[in-house]
């Protein structure tokens, strides 16, 4: 443990110099991420063209503004693609080199992805100050206990980002392709996270499926870090479902492991 910890600085400063280096595939990477910005092209159009006074349930205009830059800041914070790189490394046999190094593969795939962060930051950040600009600084929390328990949720969604690719990726030890259960997932996180919509749209519509949304991981991943920056939870709400967030953190970190334990013992059977 010494060790890596001893060694995560310069893995991260190694990180983000490829990043740097790559910064092509880095910016392909963070443009995956920019639906919000389709998403609140379209939910305007519909307000508009749907009601008189331009709204769509409770939102109007500088709300879907705020709501879908607020989604953007999140998506890229907290988003991961070690699903791919780890699927390419254990199909490839690329995984034994990383195998014989002191650092533990997860700890090196997870300083891989936040050594990008910056970069993500440094394109993000700056489309939400535009965002605050238009819809106006009323609609963000200023509130430094909820700015404080939004960077906790935001370090969980990452969390749990993670680790589910890690669970998908380590599928790879026993079947051949596993992007298939991470196109299931996708689309189910696009549904219920509020990541297309918020979830709002449906709470009186579809009481079930709002419902069903709010009880899967996929809300605490995104709608709820959203509705945190937007300042739409108080203190004693924030906490409730901060519990509920850190529960999921632990049964996937907990699942991942699990399943990586079980895929190393195939993958050393087959002499890799």
């Amino acid at each position: 443990m010494r060790a890596t910890l001893r060694a995560l600085p310069t893995m991260m400063r190694v990180g983000f110099a490829e990043a740097i280096a790559y910064r092509a595939e880095t910016v392909v990477w963070m443009l995956t991420n920019t639906m919000p910005l389709v998403n609140l092209a379209l939910w305007s159009a519909v307000a508009r063209g749907g009601t008189p006074d331009g709204t769509i349930g409770r939102y109007g205009s500088p709300d879907l503004v705020a709501y879908f830059l607020a989604a953007l800041v999140v998506r890229q914070l907290t988003g991961s693609w070690v699903l791919w790189e780890m699927s390419q490394d254990i199909r490839k046999g690329q995984l034994s080199m990383r195998l014989l190094r002191p650092v533990h593969p997860i700890v090196a795939y997870a300083t891989e992805n936040l050594s990008a962060l910056p970069l993500r930051a440094g394109f993000a950040l700056p489309v939400a100050a535009v965002g605050v600009a238009v819809a106006g600084a009323d609609h963000v929390t200023r509130d430094p206990q909820i700015v404080l328990l939004a960077c906790v949720a935001l370090l969980g969604a990452w969390l749990i980002n993670f680790f589910s690719m890690i669970l998908m990726g380590a599928l790879g030890f026993f079947i051949e392709q596993s992007y298939s259960v991470f196109e299931l997932w996708l689309g189910a996180f696009f549904v219920m996270s509020g990541y297309f919509f918020p979830l709002d749209f449906i709470a009186e519509r579809a009481p079930t499926v709002f419902a069903v949304a709010k009880a899967l991981p996929f809300y605490v991943i995104n709608g709820f870090p959203v509705e945190l920056l937007l300042g739409k939870h108080d203190v004693a709400s924030a906490l409730r479902h901060l519990g509920v967030q850190w529960a999921w953190v632990a049964a996937f970190v907990v699942s991942a492991l699990a399943l990586w334990n079980a895929g190393m013992k195939r993958y050393n059977a087959y002499g890799a």
